[in-house]
């Protein structure tokens, strides 16, 4: 990752041109670790997204959509209180390292204009978001640190904001070049990266790599430098100060093979495996924005829906346990016709057996008389024996037929609750899981409680366009595709789901018109996408009018049966990439 200091230096710069004078309208607290600030100049506004996680810890613009809690969190109270309408007087970083400071000119209770400040400490799992009062002192931070968390000093309010130890590094701001490159020269013992990294300021392995490469073509010993490579590391050095100090730098990125951003900085990454698939951001923030906000989100929403999935864990394994078990007695009751032959027989052949035989050799009338050995229990007689066979008839009969019922009622859950999973699997919002937890309510898995009876607005479905400007809707859970594919999509739409795999409801909404072979792609190529089968490459996607689709009474939610149909073999695609 390259976010290190230099990198939140041209982050301060960008930020600072549009935040400097900028008041503060609202305060958000989506998350625990996060905070949004949304600012207004006179022509525009635009959100300031600030994070303390440990995965992806960043202050940038957004232009994402950030579902926030129904009840403000007592932090995001706070900070409301104290900056809520506070203009932004200056953006500055502590040196070249990893902290950036916003200062406030707000008001206090009694009208007083005061100083407030908020620090954002980018520093892996030690990340914070700390808000000062005129006094430096701590009113309150995303993460408190007592006594017990850390030794070097406590983050908890009340006490005075003390900044982290400093590492006592040459900054390519405060020294010159000639400078840097005799300590870096000094350190003998290291590879030239190495050295590089623990002199620079702000430096990350990724850049101190990327340097090292441009110097030895690869990484070396810094005893095995010669002048040559000395001046080639002064003038990269020298490159990278001039770019610091005007602000010139660009957003470079790489992409992996599936088009993610996959590492990133502020100048071309020639020693990354991926540079061959690079490109330029439109701002650092655009770069950061779409680099975090999708993984953040999903490693958000999956700590979020952590029981949930372990509840549908729990249910599957359970089921196809008691599903295993049902196969088996079905199994057993398969010769439950030899045993009403052996009744038959012993109950006609009575006149020549005795009690106190352990088995009898009949002739088999039902097998061309051939003898056939049966057992018998000693202390009954040949009648109880008889009678004991043709009970044991009567059990499997009845057994197979409940058997027959509760296994196909055992598929058909198993079935729904992997239909919950995928849906889980794809959830990336709290109220997209709040949903799921509903249907799961609903459905008798989790048992309801008093506060279950608010009724809160169900999702729309998401919405994309096909390229000739069809709606194309996607269920986001089963309780969507039941209500997007039997109430909301007109009776002529044409509907579409992954062939006997788990997946969203996907509707290609028409209005009376008529849908060209590129829609009908597009949709199927969707339904392919939202399924548990897109990994798979190309996906059999069923598609019929949506009139043709049933649903059988008390079936499960998002369960529909149709008969009329077609099949497409399709590549799945990906909404957000294209």
């Amino acid at each position: 990752m390259g976010t290190d200091g230099i990198f939140l230096h041209f982050l301060k710069n960008e930020i600072a041109d549009f935040a400097v004078g900028a008041r503060v309208e609202k305060i958000y607290q989506p998350a625990k670790h996060e905070a949004v600030l949304l600012l207004r100049t006179r022509t525009q506004q635009r959100k300031l997204f600030l994070s303390a996680s440990g995965n992806y810890p960043r202050i940038h613009f957004t232009t994402m959509a950030v579902e926030n809690p129904s009840k403000p969190p007592m932090l995001c109270m706070l900070m409301r209180k104290h900056l809520s309408g506070a203009v932004i007087k200056a953006v500055t970083q502590v040196g070249q390292d990893r902290i950036l400071r916003i200062d406030f000119d707000a008001t206090n209770e009694i009208g007083d204009r005061v100083n407030k400040a908020l620090v954002i400490e980018i520093m892996a799992q030690y990340s914070n978001i700390i808000l000062l009062d005129e006094n430096e002192v701590i009113i309150d931070a995303v993460k408190r640190v007592d006594e017990s968390k850390s030794s070097v000093r406590e983050i908890l309010p009340h006490v005075h904001y003390v900044l982290p130890p400093q590492q006592n590094k040459l900054s390519l701001v405060r020294n010159s070049v000639e400078e840097i490159v005799q300590s870096v020269l000094e350190k003998k013992t290291k590879q030239l990266s190495g050295a590089l990294l623990a002199t620079v300021e702000g430096l990350s392995p990724l850049l101190a790599n990327e340097i090292a490469y441009r110097v030895l073509l690869g990484d070396g010993a810094v005893a095995d430098m010669t002048p040559v490579k000395n001046q080639r590391l002064q003038q990269e050095l020298c490159e990278l100060q001039q770019m610091v100090c005007n602000g010139s730098a660009k957003p470079w990125f790489c992409r992996d093979a599936e088009g993610q951003i996959a590492e990133y900085s502020y100048m071309p990454l020639t020693h990354h495996h991926l540079r061959s698939d690079s490109a330029c951001a439109e701002s650092f923030s655009d770069l950061l924005d779409a680099y975090s906000f999708g993984k953040e989100r999903y490693f958000r929403a999956k700590a979020k829906a952590a029981d949930l999935f372990k509840l549908v864990e729990t249910l599957t394994e359970r089921t196809a346990r008691k599903l295993l078990a049902q196969r088996q007695e079905l199994d057993e009751c398969a010769d439950k016709e030899t045993k009403r032959i052996y009744a038959e027989l012993i109950n006609a052949n009575l006149y020549q057996l005795e009690k106190g035989a352990v088995f009898y050799d009949l002739p088999n009338y039902y097998d061309n008389y051939n003898i056939v050995r049966i057992p018998a229990l000693a202390h009954l007689s040949p009648t109880a024996n008889a009678q004991r066979y043709y009970k044991e008839y009567r059990k499997a009969q009845t057994a197979q037929k409940l058997l027959v019922d509760l296994i196909a009622k055992g598929e058909a859950e198993l079935n729904y609750l992997q239909t919950v999973e995928d849906a889980l699997s794809r959830a990336q919002t709290e109220r997209e899981l709040s949903e799921i937890r509903t249907e799961l309510r609903e459905s008798g898995y989790i048992k309801k409680t008093q506060q279950d009876k608010k009724n809160t607005k169900p999702m729309p479905p998401l919405e994309f366009v096909s390229p000739n400007g069809f709606k194309v809707f996607v269920g986001r859970n089963n309780l969507q595709n039941d209500r997007l594919s039997l109430k909301t999509a007109a009776k002529n739409d044409y509907w579409f789901h992954a062939q006997k795999a788990p997946g969203s409801h996907v509707v290609l909404s028409l209005e009376g018109k008529e849908a060209q072979v590129a829609d009908m792609e597009y949709a199927a190529a969707l339904a392919a996408h939202f399924s548990s089968v897109k990994a798979s490459g190309a996906v059999e996607v069923d598609y019929t009018l949506v009139r043709n689709l049933k649903k059988p009474p008390a079936s499960a939610p998002g369960y529909v049966i149709y008969h009329v149909y077609k099949t497409m073999l399709i590549q799945p695609i990906d909404p957000e990439k294209t």
